[in-house]
């Protein structure tokens, strides 16, 4: 599984690269750890592979996923279910939105 860093996921961003990027917490957890430009599809959803395959524009395009922090799983949990369902080009911003927030990047209010 590819991972990006703070300084990567900024320098995209601010590239404005073409990349669907999904937060995959609960919806109740979206609005504290929502960075900037992301989306929320929960990964626990029995939908989340069509959601973002949706959102996306196909399994061939750049996503990347995150959750709260490092120590969260989510992201993990839900960059395999792409994977297995036969995404492409999936990765994982590992630090999360403690990450971000702890780089001294704002996250969004919701």
């Amino acid at each position: 599984m590819k991972t990006i860093s703070t300084a990567e996921l900024d320098a995209r961003k601010e590239r404005s690269d073409d990349f669907t990027f999904v937060n995959t917490l609960d919806t109740k957890d979206f609005s504290k750890t929502h960075i900037p430009d992301s989306i929320n599809i929960p990964q626990a959803a029995d939908d989340f592979v069509q959601r973002v395959e949706q959102a996306a524009g196909g399994k061939d395009r750049p996503v990347v996923v995150y959750c709260a922090s490092a120590s969260c799983n989510s992201s993990s949990k839900g960059a395999e279910k792409l994977e297995a369902a036969g995404f492409t080009n999936v990765t994982k911003y590992e630090e999360g939105a403690e990450g971000w927030r702890n780089a001294g990047k704002e996250l969004a209010a919701v």
